[in-house]
């Protein structure tokens, strides 16, 4: 399954979105040297202080990425993970690198919650999510309890004190979860958020929230509008190829297989990597070319598959509704010029001046590899992978 386009914070950068919405975070702060640990310690002034290495990737605490340890020994704990790469059971075997640290003064929790808005496109709505056992076991938990919340008509703290006492929750501890769920869901709205969470929601003997940890996922298509939030995007912790094909406007996630998928629309492409599975291949990536293509567009798609040493064969799957099959065609011909190396390139081509398309890939060379079928297409490909 592919996940959907988005600009994920880092932890920090959550937090000090939860504070500017009202949401309380434990004392701490950001370093990206060992020579700034001093200042850190000196701000916090706590004995024992709480490391968490800045990666896009959850169970870092498994992976050492989140240690409790004395103040004295922070330092020696920075130049340990600073500047290194950690591996959890989120990321690939190359793991992420870490360039920044959130140094924490710990906070005692009477227990700890998960809470989540998140946004579901099947339902059509946001939908809350509370459970009375979050941290790192929140996988294996009970199911957490749910409201679909209409954001045009907004929220209200009435519903999450209705969500309080479905999980459990009593006395003044129910009156800060509403108030928390209202700041939660206005922060999700605000800031156009596929996902913001809160794991672990700390509860305090006092009955206050604190958010230990935090995760955010703003939607890539409303980035046109979020400019203060696209500001914190960190390129290092994305693919590099990831991060070159967003900049020339391509909608490219990288997978595991080694066809690679240059396709316009991303249903197309969905059914494209559906076919290649069916037909016994696996995709190498997820790439969406758009509506509104050019053939220069198309060449540096191409170009861009070529370099992933996995990929052994691409197929180029284009419906030609809004764009032409011409253009198409003259991309594929641009680039398979100059790839770098043989590279099989398997063509469906369908639509507005289809034919133009097939007769210009013809004298191009590629006629045996051209099709209207996209079944055949798919099939042709694995086999082209296979041979390869």
């Amino acid at each position: 399954m592919v996940e959907e386009l988005a600009l994920r914070l880092h932890e920090y950068q959550a937090k000090a979105l939860f504070a500017a919405h009202g949401i309380a975070t434990p004392p701490g702060v950001v370093v990206t040297a060992v020579e700034e640990v001093t200042t850190a310690l000196a701000k916090l002034a706590t004995p024992q202080c709480v490391v968490k290495a800045q990666i896009h990737a959850g169970a870092r605490g498994h992976a050492g990425g989140v240690r409790v340890v004395a103040a004295s020994e922070v330092a020696a704990h920075a130049q340990a993970l600073l500047g290194t790469r950690l591996v959890t059971r989120q990321t690939t075997a190359s793991g992420l690198p870490i360039d920044a640290l959130l140094i924490e003064a710990p906070v005692t929790a009477a227990s700890e919650l998960y809470l989540a808005c998140v946004l579901d496109r099947r339902a059509g709505a946001r939908v809350v999510l509370a459970g009375r056992q979050g941290g790192v076991g929140v996988e294996e938990g009970a199911k957490p309890a749910s409201r679909i919340i209409d954001t045009l008509r907004g929220f209200w703290p009435y519903e999450g004190r209705g969500l309080a006492r479905e999980i459990g929750l009593s006395g003044r501890a129910v009156a800060a979860f509403g108030e928390l769920v209202t700041a939660l869901v206005g922060l999700a709205v605000e800031c156009d958020a596929l996902l913001v969470e809160i794991n672990p929601l700390m509860l305090r003997e006092d009955g206050q929230f604190v958010a230990g940890d935090g995760k955010i996922e703003i939607d890539d298509n409303a980035l046109f509008r979020q400019a203060t939030l696209e500001a914190l995007r960190d390129p290092r912790q994305s693919d590099a190829k990831d991060e070159e094909a967003r900049g020339r406007g391509l909608q490219y996630i990288s997978l595991d297989g080694d066809i690679g998928c240059l396709v316009n629309g991303a249903g197309l492409a969905m059914a494209t990597m559906d076919l290649i599975a069916q037909a016994g291949g696996r995709p190498a990536n997820f790439l969406d070319v758009g509506g509104g293509t050019t053939a220069q567009k198309v060449a540096e798609a191409l170009r861009l598959l070529a370099r992933d040493a996995r990929v052994k064969v691409v197929l180029v799957n284009i419906f030609g509704g809004i764009v032409r099959c011409d253009l198409i065609a003259e991309g594929v011909l641009l680039a398979a010029a100059d790839l770098g190396r043989a590279l099989p390139i398997v063509v469906r081509l369908v639509g507005t001046r289809e034919k133009e398309g097939r007769r210009l890939l013809a004298e191009g060379g590629l006629l045996g590899d051209v099709t209207q079928d996209l079944e055949e297409a798919a099939q042709l490909a694995v086999c082209r992978a296979q041979a390869a």
